[in-house]
């Protein structure tokens, strides 16, 4: 099935929020307690939505490619591997507060001299520097010696296993280590949704080169991970580079390239590409004293491999795909409905099954419909309001097919399936409904 493809959506913020928590893909966390700080909780559209992209990225990443494989590595680790990757030292933000209002702001981040809050002029504290990684503390005991830290990022666990990796799976190099997990930072200005919050899902892939090749790699990956997400469904239009300029590079990196996405707010960081070269093996072998090498057979030599990065967050990419599928588009009448197109492998329901009477024999035949279905799919099953309603709201979630049970279905044993772009219908039997469903979805 095809896609309307506007330039670009128009859908403010205020309502994909309100179309996010009203149809079950976001809430916020701890609501009836007035919420907490940015965080959110995902409903059961949202879920499926986040399992599909993290399902889609996986088998881009890992299961198509012969030369990477997965891991899945602890949030809370030893606290020397935050002090050899340079977390203690270095990461952090420049933190300012309003002495007006009391605010609190990375200064980074702030736009002339007024705060953004009160409007009160050369308000602000002295800069001082804030670290983001969440302290926590390990055992019963909460003194320095117990101290440890949430990980802001999963690629230090990937670093610290490439040793345990290489032993256990003989790669040679090029080769790459992926992970998919939750971080923690302690961000000090939040806002735009879940774009930037304080807990997150992050996917991120170290692919570990020669060094000599190191520059290949990172311009062929940058390549393949843009490419990722016109697949994805994301409109060109809506996607760019942006190079950071050498003076702006973090203390690792050779070379970092953004793909942004065109949000409401305009172009903000969508995912990072970027070159460690040898920084996070030579740091955690100096560290921890284990030479983390490889040896080229073909060369007989060791070498501290070079690192290429892309590292990708779910919130965010969940977010510019709901931006990206929003439309309003006429129905059968001429009125507008609303539309989320998202490509079918990315939709949080693939298949919707509607009967047209709650009544027997009808519903159970319906039910034998979607016995048939879920196996393949995933499914919902919806029986109330009139039809036209019910098409609406499936359209509103991003259901791709819908399949309409009615009293016919008794006499000649077909269905009706309805496309959510064109709205066209057609009528199939049920014995070939499940092979017609799968040529139009492609999967």
């Amino acid at each position: 099935m095809t896609t309307t493809e506007p330039a670009q959506s128009t859908v403010s913020m205020d309502t994909l929020v309100s179309l996010c928590k009203r149809r079950g893909f976001v809430f916020p966390a701890s609501e009836i307690y007035g919420g907490f700080g940015s965080t959110y909780d995902y409903g059961p559209l949202g879920v499926e939505l986040k399992r599909n992209i993290k399902d889609a990225w996986w088998r881009a990443m890992v299961r198509e490619r012969s030369d990477v494989v997965g891991i899945d590595t602890a949030i809370i680790q030893s606290p020397r591997v935050w002090e050899a990757s340079g977390h203690v030292q270095n990461f952090h933000d420049p933190m300012v507060d309003c002495l007006q209002c009391k605010g609190r702001f990375r200064a980074d981040h702030l736009e002339g001299p007024a705060c953004p809050t009160c409007g009160a002029a050369d308000s602000f504290t002295d800069a001082r520097e804030f670290n983001l990684m969440f302290r926590t503390h390990v055992g019963p005991v909460e003194d320095a010696a117990a101290s440890a830290y949430l990980r802001p990022e999963t690629a230090q666990g990937i670093f610290v296993n490439f040793e345990n990796v290489l032993n256990a799976t003989r790669r040679r190099l090029p080769f790459g280590i992926a992970q998919q997990g939750k971080s923690f930072r302690n961000e000090i200005t939040l806002g735009n949704f879940i774009f930037r919050t304080r807990e997150f899902e992050q996917m991120e892939m170290e692919y570990f080169v020669a060094p000599e090749q190191s520059d290949e790699w990172y311009a062929r990956w940058i390549d393949l991970r843009e490419a990722w997400y016109h697949e994805l469904g994301i409109q060109p239009e809506n996607l760019r580079r942006d190079v950071h300029p050498q003076e702006s590079l973090s203390h690792y990196s050779a070379g970092t390239t953004d793909l942004q996405y065109r949000f409401p707010w305009g172009w903000d960081e969508l995912e990072g590409i970027a070159n460690r070269t040898d920084f996070d093996l030579t740091q955690h072998g100096e560290s921890s004293g284990k030479r983390l090498e490889y040896f080229d057979q073909a060369e007989q030599r060791h070498i501290v491999p070079h690192v290429i990065e892309p590292a990708a967050g779910v919130d965010r990419i969940m977010l510019a795909l709901l931006c990206d599928a929003y439309r309003v588009l006429p129905d059968e009448k001429g009125d507008d409905r609303v539309v989320l197109a998202f490509a079918p492998r990315i939709a949080p329901v693939t298949v919707a099954v509607l009967p047209l009477s709650r009544k027997e024999p009808v519903a159970d035949l319906a039910r034998q419909v979607w016995d048939q279905l879920r196996p393949h799919w995933t499914t919902q099953y919806d029986d109330t309001q009139s039809i036209g309603r019910r098409y609406r709201r499936q359209d509103e979630i991003g259901t791709p097919l819908c399949v309409t049970i009615d009293f016919d279905s008794l006499e000649d044993h077909a269905v009706t399936i309805r496309d959510r772009d064109t709205q066209q219908q057609e009528r199939l039997p049920i014995a070939e409904l499940v092979n017609a469903l799968r040529t139009r979805l492609s999967f």
